[in-house]
């Protein structure tokens, strides 16, 4: 089937209209609980600790991160992976999310170097949110449920190993 200029034309005034439906945003899209996930253990003195996580390994995935989700399941969250070391003073922000999320910085070696809580930003403009960088060089950065880390002992220097993924830490036996 070939195009006409003028479906063609039609195609090229629409598809930018559509863009601007509700819910055909990017920001405003919530992912399932049911969202396909990579297991991950987070290696404590007191044992491992397993989560399912969301890769966000693209600039668009790492962009949208779990903005607009009302809730996030227990043993959940996501992993946000960069393809080269993030500068200490590059950080996150809570721009359109919703729940309040702990971040855990994670270095070449796949060691915590660095854990923070972040509350939502409320404010409808992102130059208002606050930014939540670690300080230190990292490669990865894990957010979940905020207490997650405090309730189980997790802390800087715990070792995050995702079988799935190379780069990361392997647990001292």
């Amino acid at each position: 089937m070939t195009m006409t200029r003028r479906s063609l034309l039609k195609a090229s005034l629409i598809l930018p209209l559509s863009l601007w439906l509700p819910g055909a945003s990017l920001w405003a899209q919530a992912t399932p609980d049911d969202a396909e996930t990579l297991s991950l253990a987070i290696h404590t003195p007191q044992g491992p600790h397993r989560l399912d996580v969301e890769l966000a390994d693209t600039l668009a995935e790492r962009q949208r991160g779990l903005m607009q989700r009302e809730h996030l399941p227990e043993k959940r969250g996501m992993l946000f992976v960069f393809e080269s070391e993030r500068s200490a003073n590059n950080g996150f922000w809570m721009y359109r999310t919703l729940i309040p999320l702990d971040i855990a910085f994670i270095d070449d070696a796949g060691r915590i170097v660095a854990i923070d809580t972040m509350p939502p930003c409320e404010s409808s403009s992102p130059s208002d949110c606050p930014s939540y960088a670690p300080g230190a060089a990292y490669h990865a950065a894990l957010e979940v449920n905020a207490g997650y880390f405090a309730e189980r002992g997790i802390g800087v220097g715990d070792c995050v190993s995702v079988p799935a993924l190379t780069g990361f830490c392997q647990p001292e036996n």
